[in-house]
């Protein structure tokens, strides 16, 4: 299986080779996409690191010269979504018509096509509360502050070109962010999603931003 992370590349795994190293001297990056691997077709149960260094090709114990321990290891992941989750958004940005409608439409239809295509990871990256990811070693910690800053600066960009309520560009990010995130929680998956509910773009106009 081979997951596409835009300039980040998940290493592939097959059956045939499974016992063999996967980390090319780079283990904690082997690490990170082995988790990403086991969440996509596990789900979140299936992370521990055990497995990630099963996946890795390397011993059991190994994880431990880069994580203090799984919340680390979860933590870097997170970083490693929002890395993704930015660069989905931003391509999809590249790709738009340059009137700021266009611009923050696609960004904000990038963001939903994120949420159901990484539903597990989605879930990871945003409901993980502070408490939960104290431990956490610093690098990891750093790793997702700035991912983080990454994703929300590239909607933020978006909303700039608009006039802004009260003259405040953080309510207009605010209304649009809450907007664009609580349907991308909500139907994230179609299967599962309310019968007859109006696509995105539908609803975007009704902010009336100018």
């Amino acid at each position: 299986m081979t997951l596409s992370t835009g300039r980040h590349k998940i290493i592939t795994m097959t059956k045939k080779n499974n016992t063999a190293p996967h980390h090319h001297g780079n283990l904690r990056e082997a690490l990170i996409n082995a988790g990403l691997e086991l969440l996509e077709t596990g789900g979140t149960q299936a992370l521990t690191l055990r497995k990630c260094a099963a996946l890795a090709g390397v011993s059991h114990a190994a994880p431990a010269n880069h994580f203090n321990g799984l919340i680390s290891l979860k933590v870097a992941i997170m970083a490693r979504g929002h890395f993704m989750f930015t660069e989905a958004m931003q391509q999809a940005n590249a790709q738009a018509e340059t009137s700021p409608w266009n611009q923050l439409n696609a960004t904000c239809e990038a963001y939903i096509t994120f949420a159901r295509t990484h539903k597990t990871l989605f879930h990871l990256m945003f409901q993980s509360g502070c408490e939960e990811l104290e431990g956490a070693d610093k690098q990891s910690m750093s790793e997702n502050q700035q991912a983080c800053e990454a994703s929300y600066g590239t909607l933020q960009q978006v909303c700039l070109p608009f006039e802004h309520t009260g003259n405040n560009a953080l309510n207009t990010e605010t209304m649009v962010w809450s907007l664009v995130h609580g349907y991308a929680m909500l139907f994230a998956d179609k299967d599962c999603a309310m019968q007859d509910v109006p696509e995105f773009s539908e609803i975007l106009p009704r902010l009336k931003l100018k």
